[in-house]
Formats: C-alpha cells, sequence, structure tokens
C-alpha cells in the first residue's frame, strides 16, 4: 500500500495505491495526520481512489475521521469494487464520493461540430460525445452540466448529459481528455440539416429565430446559479491582454460597459452546430457559456459566428459561409418580425458592433490557437475597431434604446 499527499495551492490531494485494510491503515493513518498537520491553509481534501484496489473498515474509518476534518471533502475515481463497499456502508450518502471514469474511444467516429472548447463526435444512432481540448479541468465540465440542467429547468430545449467519460488518445485528439455523452436519437446539427435540404432554409431560419426568441423570453431569477454573461465577458477580455495593447483592450471594454442590464437566459454561442435538429425540433448542446444578461450581447455572439467568424467557415460552422449568412439574414427578421423598420435597422447596426467583442474574445478559449490565426485577428481588430471606434462609441450611445 502506498500513499502519496501532495499538495496544489490549499488544496490537498490523497493518493491511495493498493489495499487499505487493516495491516496498511494504521501506517496511512499516521502518516495523512503528520503530513495535513504540516500544512497551514488547507481549503479542500480530495482522496484520489483510482488506484485503490480494496478498502477495509479501518480504512473507511480513515475516510469518515477526514470528512468530519474537513467539510470540503471528496473521494474520486473510485473503483467498482470499492464503490460498491462505500454505498453498502452508506459513506456515499455523507460525502461526496465519484465512480471512476469510463474510458472511450473515438477513433472512426464521424465528427460533426467544432467548436472553441471542444469538439463533438456521433458515437452511434443513439448518442454523441463532446470531446473537450486539452487541458480542460473536471470542474469546466462540471460546470457545462450544471448550466445544462439550470437551463433546462427554466425551460431552454437542451439536451442533458448523463455520462463523464474519459476520451483515449486518438490521431483526432493527441492526449486523453474529457468527454461528455448526449443521447440525441438520430438527430443533426442545424447546419447539417441545412445544407442536406437547402429548400427548407426559410423554414430552418424560423425555427432558429423562434429558438433565440424562447430563450431571451426567459428570465433567470436571481441568486441562481447562472453567472452574469457581461462579467464572463470581461474576464475574456482581460485573459487577451497579451495579444493586444491597452488601447484595444480597452475599446472592447467600453462596448461591454455599454450593454444595458438584462436578466435574460443566453447561450452565448448559439452558431448552428450547437442546435441539433430532432424530430422536427431544435435542441441545444454546448451550454458552457450560458448566463443570464441583454439578448443583444448573445446575437452579437451569433452574428460573430455566423457572418464575421475568423478561420475556416466551412469547418467550424458547417456549411459555406454564403449559406450560413443567409440562413442569419432570413432568421434575424423573423426575430425582429413586427417591429417598425427604423427600430430593427439600428438594432441590426447594434448587434454588428456587439459581434466585435466575440470577434476577439474567443481567442480566451484556448493558450493554443495557431499562430497564423492570432495574427490574423491581431490584422483585423485594426479594420474592424480601430478605425471605426468613433463610429462604434456613437452606436454604443443607442444601446440604451433596446429595452426589455
Amino acid at each position: 500500500m502506498i500513499t502519496t499527499i501532495r499538495t496544489n495551492g490549499s488544496d490537498v490531494i490523497i493518493s491511495f495505491d493498493g489495499r487499505l485494510n487493516t495491516a496498511t491503515a494504521t501506517e496511512a493513518n499516521a502518516k495523512i495526520n503528520r503530513e495535513l498537520n504540516n500544512i497551514d491553509t488547507i481549503e479542500s481534501v480530495t482522496c484520489d481512489a483510482s488506484r485503490l484496489e480494496y478498502i477495509s473498515s479501518s480504512g473507511l474509518r480513515i475516510l469518515l475521521s477526514l470528512a468530519r476534518r474537513y467539510t470540503n471533502f471528496s473521494v474520486t475515481g473510485v473503483l467498482p469494487q470499492v464503490y460498491e463497499v462505500l454505498e453498502t456502508t452508506g459513506f456515499t450518502k455523507i460525502m461526496t464520493v465519484e465512480r471512476a471514469l469510463r474510458r472511450m474511444v473515438i477513433e472512426g467516429c464521424k465528427l460533426i461540430g467544432i467548436g472553441g472548447v471542444g469538439k463533438v463526435y456521433r458515437l452511434d444512432g443513439d448518442t454523441i460525445i463532446k470531446v473537450f481540448r486539452e487541458g480542460t479541468t473536471m470542474d469546466e465540465v462540471r460546470r457545462e452540466i450544471t448550466m445544462s440542467k439550470e437551463a433546462f429547468v427554466l425551460g431552454m430545449p437542451t439536451a442533458i448529459s448523463f455520462d463523464i467519460v474519459k476520451v483515449a488518445p486518438s490521431s483526432e485528439n493527441q492526449a486523453e481528455c474529457f468527454g461528455l455523452v448526449y443521447e440525441l436519437l438520430e438527430a443533426k446539427t442545424l447546419s447539417t440539416y441545412v445544407k442536406q435540404h437547402p429548400d427548407q432554409l426559410d423554414e430552418c431560419a424560423r425555427k432558429y429565430a423562434d429558438l433565440l426568441l424562447g430563450l431571451h423570453h426567459i428570465e433567470v431569477p436571481s441568486g441562481g446559479k447562472i453567472p452574469s454573461a457581461s462579467q464572463h465577458e470581461r474576464q475574456q477580455i482581460e485573459h487577451i491582454r497579451r495579444y493586444f495593447p491597452k488601447e484595444n483592450i480597452d475599446m472592447l471594454l467600453h462596448i461591454v460597459d455599454s450593454i444595458p442590464a438584462g436578466n435574460r437566459l443566453l447561450h452565448m454561442d448559439l452558431q448552428t452546430k450547437n442546435a441539433m435538429m430532432q424530430d422536427d425540433e431544435l435542441m441545444l448542446i454546448d451550454m458552457g457559456e450560458v448566463g443570464y444578461g441583454h439578448p443583444m450581447l448573445d446575437l452579437g455572439h451569433v452574428y460573430s459566428a455566423m457572418v464575421s467568424l475568423v478561420g475556416d467557415y466551412d469547418s467550424i460552422i458547417g456549411m459555406p459561409r454564403e449559406m450560413g449568412m443567409r440562413l442569419w439574414n432570413k432568421a434575424i427578421d423573423y426575430y425582429f418580425s413586427g417591429l417598425p423598420a427604423d427600430v430593427i435597422a439600428e438594432r441590426k447596426t447594434q448587434i454588428e458592433v456587439v459581434s466585435c467583442i466575440r470577434n476577439f474574445s474567443w481567442l480566451s478559449l484556448s493558450d493554443s490557437f495557431p499562430e497564423p490565426l492570432i495574427e490574423e485577428c491581431k490584422a483585423l481588430f485594426d479594420e474592424r475597431v480601430a478605425k471605426r471606434f468613433d463610429y462604434i462609441k456613437d452606436v454604443c450611445k443607442t444601446l440604451n434604446n433596446w429595452t426589455l
């Protein structure tokens, strides 16, 4: 039996390797107490049980003692035979216990979507899997599940993941990554559906608009788990300071700060590969950026993807740019249907200006984008923002005209 203790700031990870029984528990307990007593500040303790083959009552007492001593205590990566013991003894009810993640292979699976934080593959006729980019943490994966459930309860038609998995390295992903499995029976991305049924583009645009409208009519109650979209946007802009000089960052922050407050539910990445057509109904996936705020922020994100995207449009959006722009133009007209023409024209202008944020803030989604893509974004900033900043400031003065 090997007991290893390491720290990550004020977080402590205790790893067990072998059998935690009567013969080994005394020594393991003594080592844990000795080393934990020498740590000044402990905010959380995690027991990594991914190599724990067996646990006896003596080992259970160690876990119970740690759970009583530390409020933020969990046991992770628990193998089936150990989990059965913890469940039978009631430990799963008195402390956080997480099973070991099953491992999956995506080699040979069809790629159906690409986003800033990962890729989506079809596993079979019943299920799809979102594979997160390398470096994504378990907390980020759990956040997506939490946001999906919160949004679903509020009325957003979203797919709910039923399993977190580890995805083995392959030609598609070079390192082991986290994945989320979704059950979507024969669903297709909206991009794929439009490409296969170009004659139904107008009807698809109407459904797309209805999806956005339905989402933006949902009011998010205060005090919940869904975060402020504007605050998240500011954080992303701060994260790209390494790419742009201060004056450019200040320009983007000016746009964010000009957006009026709102309490509406926002997806924040509702491009057509994140909308799945199932049984003639659109359903949402990729809920990692869900927030609340003013709809113009969500629509600005969509515009950034569907109209002014930087990068390989066909690969990222899943259809030719001309087709995607036609879909967007029809959808936004349906979205504003019934409003006076001058109001619609002003709001389209406002959306285009707000889209400038996402044009560049998406660089915060990864620290490993290709250098040519980063350089392209830097060059575009002058054209899309810097040279037009007086115009952008004038449009920002009108944003408060868009009342909810």
